[in-house]
Parts: structure tokens; C-alpha cells; sequence
């Protein structure tokens, strides 16, 4: 990866440790010449640097899509609240100008895409096969479901699809991107391609048609 990308993910605001975020990119490096990558959840645009980088490299392009207005663990009174990220006109966290700071001291303007909006609307207007899909939004079950049912039917043969933050045991993290990555694996469409910490990489097996049905 570019040194000076790698800063400036390194620097950057966000949750994703760097041996994940490294895996990351040389996944997405690996896939996206073969189409574009999409990310769901993308914070202050820390995973997107590593995307990007990888976007870059292989001459394609990376969709983020968020609301910047934080996920349930985000919001005041939670764990990982942030006061700093909150808009004082709206009263609400506005994680896009921040965002956009990151991806312009990246040079990554071009390569990342962003898409601002619910990942739920989207996904149902969504209509471009993907190389790689990297799930990291809200983290309850109707979110983390939401994500993989709505974009993962895009994924090419050969795909990938990336959870992160997937703890087996519930005293390290919650168990909603668990239970989806479980539901993907048990599925039969999908196989383990590698983990490096709490990010799994499932690769697709078939070679059927995209989009096709999730079980």
C-alpha cells in the first residue's frame, strides 16, 4: 500500500486496527479489477482510504454508503459517542464533513464514491455488480441482515464479501454481524476465504448469475 496513504488511514478517526484495515486493501487490491467495490458504513473515512488505495492501484472505483448520522452505539449516552463529530445546528452527528476532509487530504476524490442516504433505500435502487462487498454499518440484526440481503445478490462470481467487527464470543462484541456472517456461511454460496482479527473475508462460490436469491 502507498506509504503516504497509509498514514493517513493510520491517523485517520475510526475503528478499523491496522492489520485489519492492511487485509482490507489487499482483498479489495486483489478484486477490483474484476468491478467496483461498495462499502456500507464509512464513518469518517478511515476503511474508505484503504479501499480507495486499493481502488486506485487497480483502475476502479469504491461506493460508500452511509447517513453520517452515526449508528445506535454512536448516539449520545453510548459508548462510542463522540461529541466532537456532533452538528450543533442540527443537534445531531455529522460525520460527512469529516469525511470529505479525509478522502481530500487522500487525493482519493475520484476513486471513492460517496452515497449519501440509508443503506436500505439504496440497496433497493441498487443495481451494479460488485467485486467486493465490505459490511461494517449498524450492528443490530435488522441492520447487519439489511446490508447483506440488500447488496450481497450483486456480488460477481468470485466476489467477496467482508464482515467486520465478528466476535464467536459475545463478551468481546455484539452478535448481530456474527449471526449474519454465520447465516452467510451456512448458506452454501459463500466460503471462508480468511480472518485477520474481527474481519472475515467469504469468498462467492457459485457461478451463477447476479443477482441471485440469499438464503
Amino acid at each position: 500500500m502507498d506509504p503516504v496513504l497509509l498514514k493517513l488511514a493510520l491517523d485517520a478517526r475510526g475503528f478499523l486496527p491496522p492489520q485489519e484495515g492492511l487485509a482490507l486493501y489487499e482483498e479489495a487490491a486483489a478484486r477490483l479489477p474484476g468491478g467496483p467495490a461498495l462499502e456500507v458504513g464509512t464513518w469518517c473515512g478511515k476503511s474508505a482510504i484503504y479501499l480507495g488505495a486499493a481502488a486506485r492501484a487497480a483502475g476502479s472505483v469504491v461506493f460508500t454508503v452511509d447517513h453520517h448520522r452515526g449508528s445506535e452505539e454512536n448516539q449520545p449516552g453510548w459508548e462510542y459517542h463522540d461529541s466532537s463529530l456532533v452538528d450543533p445546528e442540527a443537534g445531531r452527528i455529522d460525520t460527512l464533513p469529516f469525511f470529505r476532509r479525509t478522502m481530500t487530504r487522500a487525493g482519493l476524490e475520484e476513486e471513492v464514491v460517496a452515497i449519501i442516504g440509508r443503506s436500505a433505500v439504496v440497496a433497493r435502487h441498487w443495481r451494479t455488480p460488485l467485486s467486493l462487498l465490505f459490511i461494517d454499518g449498524g450492528h443490530t440484526d435488522e441492520h447487519v441482515a439489511g446490508d447483506y440481503e440488500g447488496f450481497a445478490p450483486w456480488i460477481q462470481p468470485g466476489g467477496s464479501l467482508v464482515f467486520h467487527d465478528i466476535f464467536a464470543d459475545p463478551a468481546d462484541g455484539g452478535q448481530a454481524p456474527w449471526r449474519c456472517y454465520r447465516r452467510a456461511l451456512d448458506s452454501g454460496l459463500w466460503e471462508q476465504a480468511q480472518h485477520v482479527g474481527s474481519l472475515h473475508v467469504l469468498r462467492r462460490t457459485d457461478d451463477g448469475p447476479t443477482p441471485r436469491a440469499l438464503p
